[in-house]
């Protein structure tokens, strides 16, 4: 229950109450509970942080076969936060956190296999250890059985709906609302698209997607027609499961040349749903639509040919199709190139060539394994971490003494600063935010004072 609330809230207010709840079980001896109780504890979530009670309970956590409690043991001992320094301690963690099914332990001992880091660099134990992840993540997007797994792309719509951008601005989405209910129908598809997959800051809403989705399609809009089709096909909150009813949608998006729906009647006649099994039509769609770029219907081409389905296999043609739909980022594509390669199934065989595609499939579904590992993102801003990086930077080289200084004042500075500034929440402590409270360049300001008081001290102290 708690795992829910903390997954649904967006108030710090829910937030508190599934630490609450997640305290009370922990009380009870539920794993889980304690687990994300220790993780609490660590990253300081709604309490001080107490990094010693943190290993407490993952030690504890670990002797009772805990893989998550394993692999943070193996982050702290890694890198001497909270407990001694011991690369080798951190790989014996990693391993048990790998063998107890921690995607972000294999992961690691990946890397460090790949780049040799406290082990012997061997690329077919790397490859391995990343194989699994794959395979776990390959399995997760395949039990949609072919179907669009991939949260599509903007098909249309202004700059600021489908750019990159995290969260849609409040004022802009009234606009787009406004322009949606005037019947503008690049924008009803869009937004429609926005509360289908629950994007841009959006919670994801069925019945708003397919309220948009329908204005569009009256209007004439094959993509709408298409999303419409893929709803019925998947079946939601909105609407029943129905294969008739997204044949009937599918159809008449494929008739305007519509990609999506073409491609959907292709998984109808691949996957036997609602009409009877045939690859040879099912081919077909995959072939019209792969032509027009849609890469999940290039992926599935590649399939086709790779299992055999309906067709003599041909490992050539699929990885043709794998490597066209890759490089749209289709991670199901890059994930059987990287096991071609890993095999030399059609190619010749290269483990170095069958990591990188493995990476970059797990770059591209945005794995927290891939940016812990590679140091891309931390999870968390640790200052104990930070302090020690930076002592590590002043032995290296005299020159760094300056500036590490100057950094160090910094993070002493907010490490005193987030002692005092905190206030009772809930019946727990709860951070302030610096930058949001002093504004962003609070830090250059403080060190600023801190200088100049300095400067008047000294001259005090010789006049």
């Amino acid at each position: 229950m708690g795992a829910n609330i903390l997954q649904q809230s967006k108030s710090q207010k829910q937030k508190a109450e599934a630490y609450t709840l997640f305290a009370k079980a922990a009380d009870m001896g539920n794993l889980k509970a304690m687990e994300k109780m220790a993780d609490a504890l660590l990253f300081g979530n709604f309490g001080m942080q107490n990094i010693t009670a943190a290993i407490q309970l993952y030690e504890s956590l670990a002797k009772e076969g805990s893989y998550e409690a394993q692999t943070a043991l193996g982050f702290l001992s890694s890198y001497g936060i909270g407990m001694e320094y011991d690369q080798a301690k951190a790989l014996i963690y990693y391993t048990f956190g790998s063998a107890g099914g921690s995607m972000m332990s294999q992961m690691i001992l990946g890397y460090r296999y790949l780049s040799g880091i406290n082990v012997l660099q061997n690329c077919e134990v790397a490859l391995n250890h990343y194989k699994k992840v794959a395979d776990y993540i390959a399995d997760e997007l395949e039990k949609s059985e072919g179907i669009p797994v991939e949260k599509v792309r903007l098909t249309e719509g202004p700059e600021n709906l489908s750019s990159h951008s995290e969260i849609l601005d409040w004022d802009l989405y009234q606009y787009y609302t406004f322009l949606a209910e005037r019947g503008d129908v690049q924008i009803q598809v869009s937004l429609g698209q926005l509360y289908l997959n629950g994007r841009k800051g959006l919670d994801q809403d069925y019945y708003k997607a397919l309220y948009y989705f329908l204005k569009a399609a009256k209007a004439g809009s094959a993509n709408a027609m298409a999303f419409i089709g893929k709803m019925y096909l998947e079946g939601n909150a909105a609407v029943p499961q129905n294969n008739a009813t997204a044949f009937k949608y599918f159809s008449m998006a494929a008739s305007k040349g519509n990609a999506i729906g073409l491609h959907g009647l292709g998984l109808l006649y691949f996957y036997g749903k609602g009409v009877p099994v045939n690859y040879t039509e099912a081919l077909k769609y995959f072939q019209k639509a792969a032509e027009k770029g849609w890469p999940n219907a290039q992926f599935q081409l590649g399939f086709i040919y790779y299992s055999g389905s309906g067709v003599w296999k041909d490992y050539k043609l699929a990885f043709k199709y794998f490597y066209l739909a890759s490089q749209s980022g289709q991670p199901l594509a890059m994930y059987y190139l990287a096991e071609m390669y890993a095999t030399g199934t059609g190619v010749l065989r290269s483990c170095r060539t069958a990591v990188e595609r493995r990476l970059k499939s797990l770059k591209k579904r945005r794995c927290i394994q891939w940016h812990f590992s590679y140091g891309i993102e931390l999870p968390f801003k640790d200052i104990h971490l930070a302090r020690r990086l930076y002592d590590m930077a002043a032995q290296t080289s005299p020159d760094a003494h300056i500036p590490v200084f100057l950094a160090l004042m910094k993070l002493e500075t907010m490490h005193f600063l987030r002692d005092i500034l905190f206030f009772n929440f809930t019946m727990r402590w709860k951070w302030m935010k610096l930058d949001n409270t002093l504004g962003p360049y609070w830090d250059l300001f403080v060190i600023g004072l801190i200088i100049a008081m300095l400067i008047f001290l000294l001259r005090n102290h010789h006049g």
